[in-house]
């Protein structure tokens, strides 16, 4: 499963308030069950929560990648968030995070949830990437890059 088919444009976000990780997980679980009838904020934002206290998603570099499973989830779903202002988020390296690629996954998708992660940490941690998604200046320049960054993956 590519990363392309479970991020539609309107899940890839621009400039989106921080302020701190409790208010953007937050903010993502409401904008995602508004969007997803079968989720209940609540419980996403509860599951997203629980993963980050088992250890932090940030993975250094201005990156997190929150993820969780949930049973209400029937199919892979995939968001991306440039922050407005780079938020504390207890990343592994201590940088504070601007950069975040959000993961929900049916519960059962082990397989899945796994080769989702690995394709975004792949992307995600190669600094010209990151370098482009910060300088670009909308939503649909995000978007570009994005779709370029996981084709060309998907090609190699």
């Amino acid at each position: 499963m590519s990363l392309e088919a479970i991020l539609p444009p309107e899940r890839v976000l621009y400039d989106v308030p921080g302020g701190s990780k409790k208010r953007i997980l937050e903010f993502f679980s409401t904008f995602i069950a508004q969007n997803t009838p079968s989720l209940d904020s609540q419980e996403v934002f509860s599951r997203l929560i629980g993963r980050e206290r088992l250890g932090s998603t940030g993975i250094g570099n201005g990156v997190a990648i929150p993820h969780a499973r949930s049973p209400h989830c029937d199919a892979p779903i995939a968001s991306f968030l440039k922050l407005a202002e780079p938020v504390d988020f207890d990343a592994i390296d201590g940088d504070p995070v601007d950069l975040l690629f959000v993961l929900l996954v049916p519960e059962k998708a082990d397989d899945t949830h796994l080769a989702l992660l690995g394709q975004v940490a792949t992307i995600m941690n190669d600094a010209d990437t990151r370098a482009q998604l910060r300088k670009s200046a909308s939503q649909r320049e995000l978007l570009d890059i994005l779709t370029t960054t996981i084709r060309n993956q998907d090609v190699s």
